[in-house]
This record gives structure tokens, C-alpha cells and sequence, in this order.
């Protein structure tokens, strides 16, 4: 029995086989290297997120104290000034006003800060698609 001689075809199989496995390693590469793009866009993306958030809550906590401070000096001057029980029951009538507007104030811009808190994630993870 002899040994069949190999065709041209068979002999150009391994070297098409060759080109392809390149071919396919390259996509493979390239589908990795964008894969990495992405995630490394949505890490840096909340990264930002958060150090958005945190210039933001320490400016709101900033102008808080100052707030607070500016009621209690107003408190201060009309307690310095009250001259009778009336104007004292006046002064505490008036403080207690500015104090709940203040945390009204307050919660519409923690409630404004949430939305667009949610609205920052969200868009952070429509850009940033991690399929």
C-alpha cells in the first residue's frame, strides 16, 4: 500500500487554517481591547461621579453651617433686644418660621440632589454599557 499524495488543497489547509486562527485572535484581541475601553470608561466615569458628589455634599454642608450660624446670630439680637415676655413669644414665633423654612429649603435640595443623583447613575450606565 502506498501513501496517497496530498493535493494542493490539503497541502494549503494548514496555512488557511494558520491565516484564520490569526484572523480570529485578532478580533479576539480587538473585541477585548474595546471591552477594556468600556469598562475602564465606566470606572472613570464613577469615579468623577462620586467626587461630584462629594464637592457637592461638602459645599451643601458648608452653606448649611453658614445657615445656621446666621439663624443663631439673628436669634441672638432679637434675644438681646426683647424687653418683654410679648417680645419674646414674638422673637421665637419669627425664629421658628425661618427654621422650618430652612429644612423645607433643605429637603427640596436633598430631594433635587437625589434626582439628579439617579439621573448622573443612570446616564453613567446608558453610556457605559457593559454587555
Amino acid at each position: 500500500m502506498s501513501m496517497p499524495e496530498l493535493s494542493e488543497a490539503d497541502a494549503a489547509s494548514p496555512e488557511q487554517a494558520t491565516a484564520e486562527a490569526a484572523t480570529q485572535m485578532a478580533k479576539a484581541n480587538q473585541q477585548m481591547a474595546k471591552a477594556n475601553q468600556r469598562v475602564a470608561n465606566f470606572v472613570f466615569g464613577a469615579q468623577k461621579l462620586m467626587l461630584e458628589e462629594l464637592v457637592f455634599t461638602s459645599n451643601a454642608m458648608v452653606e448649611r453651617a453658614q445657615t445656621e450660624m446666621h439663624l443663631f446670630s439673628e436669634l441672638a439680637s432679637k434675644m438681646s433686644g426683647a424687653h418683654s415676655v410679648k417680645d419674646i413669644r414674638t422673637m421665637y414665633e419669627e425664629c421658628s418660621k425661618h427654621q422650618i423654612e430652612f429644612v423645607r429649603r433643605d429637603c427640596d435640595r436633598l430631594f433635587r440632589h437625589g434626582e439628579r443623583l439617579i439621573e448622573a447613575t443612570s446616564s453613567l450606565f446608558k453610556s457605559h454599557p457593559l454587555n
